[in-house]
């Protein structure tokens, strides 16, 4: 996917939409105050709606691409780069995740507050993306057919069994752990059923690798997403219900009392259908490249609307107190501001990267000398102490 002649630039395109739907939502969401928070208003329940849209389609196109680079290289198995490189972005997902929770001045007062253990959209797409390696890994030397199924049999499972699972807090296990399962202590995602997006990316992604030398490939994809997504929102609940009125399960009962899964998954497949439908005229650099720098974006919108490792951030100062206006206003500056600076961040990388190291060699350095002219120093004193006391002869 490096190679620009076979990047598939509508990943990319859609990775930008979702950033940026991402930014003003939890711009919004944060900071709206609750008095406007009314879903009989028209257009506050439209972007509600559209707001739910957001992170299905992330942890989708996340497996997606991640898979694509995988089935892609030659290699296999271990001998395969994309092993290692997948093992390595998901442990450092993970470690950024937490790392963005991490509050300094609790860490000073030697205290680390509960919510450095929430769990939250990193977290998960990097153990997602952990996960479809280890499946990968489990299958590569088995007929192909196996992977695909593995993936789309998780997505189904984890979407089906939604409502029996997400009654447990998991209090058995320690909250560390229980959080990556259950919202019971605060954690916003959970690798539960989240996982099942990322999967069903993965799934379309060695569907569109297989038949990616067609030349008609888009002109199947586009009706086929088109025809399931509809199905999926206008009838997957009274499908659901049908069932449980044939076999009175109450499993199907609950999924049709709350069947977000298989809707939002409908509406991912239609937000990959207009990306696909537009992919000619979305080839702006500028596009691509919020597309292409979606980590860094979301780092630096979590520090300055979160107070990451401050505590101190738009959400503390405003949190539910803008009225609509001003909440519009502010998400269109915030959602700039943040692109910018994330996008000047990757245009000098290289240079903050090896500024930041050098930074941290030399301090290690001043540190090292530091503490051995301390150790000289208290040494010297506690001889001196020692001969006064006549413990030691001179």
């Amino acid at each position: 996917m490096s190679n620009p002649k076979s990047r598939l630039f509508f990943l990319d395109a859609i990775r930008a939409w979702a950033i940026l739907m991402m930014l003003q939502g939890h711009f919004i969401d944060g900071l709206l105050d609750n008095a406007f928070r009314d879903n009989s208003n028209f257009l506050f329940n439209t972007w509600k709606y559209f707001r739910g849209i957001t992170a299905p389609v992330f942890f989708t196109v996340s497996g997606f691409i991640f898979t694509f680079l995988l089935i892609k290289s030659p290699q296999t198995g271990w001998d395969n780069p994309r092993v290692k490189k997948g093992l390595k972005r998901g442990f450092e997902l993970l470690a950024i995740g937490y790392l963005l929770r991490m509050n300094l001045f609790g860490i000073f007062k030697g205290e680390i507050y509960d919510s450095f253990y929430l769990i939250d959209v990193l977290h998960c797409i990097g153990l997602s993306l952990l996960f479809i390696t280890g499946f990968y890994l489990l299958t590569f030397t088995k007929q192909k057919w196996i992977f695909p199924i593995i993936l789309i049999s998780t997505t189904f499972l984890l979407f089906l069994f939604e409502p029996t699972y997400k009654a447990s807090n998991f209090e058995y296990l320690p909250q560390f752990i229980a959080n990556y399962l259950s919202k019971s202590n605060g954690s916003v995602f959970t690798i539960i059923p989240w996982l099942g997006y990322a999967t069903i990316g993965s799934f379309m992604s060695v569907l569109f690798s297989k038949y990616q030398g067609n030349k008609k490939l888009y002109s199947y994809i586009v009706p086929i997403y088109i025809l399931t997504g509809l199905v999926l929102i206008l009838f997957s609940s009274d499908f659901f219900y049908s069932i449980y009125e044939v076999t009175g399960i109450e499993l199907f009962q609950s999924i049709f009392n709350n069947n977000y899964l298989f809707i939002r998954l409908g509406d991912v497949l239609i937000v990959f259908s207009i990306f696909i439908i537009l992919r000619k005229y979305l080839m702006n650099n500028t596009w691509l490249k919020i597309g292409q720098s979606t980590l860094s974006i979301y780092i630096i919108h979590f520090i300055i609307l979160y107070g990451s490792f401050t505590g101190i951030g738009l959400y503390r100062f405003f949190h539910h107190s803008l009225n609509p206006w001003v909440a519009v206003f502010g998400a269109i500056l915030f959602m700039i501001a943040s692109t910018f600076i994330a996008l000047k961040y990757e245009n000098h990388k290289a240079e903050i990267k090896s500024g930041l190291f050098s930074f941290l060699s030399t301090t290690r350095i001043y540190i090292e000398q530091a503490a051995l002219i301390a150790f000289e120093i208290v040494r010297t004193i506690t001889e001196k102490i020692l001969r006064v006391l006549g413990l030691i002869k001179n």
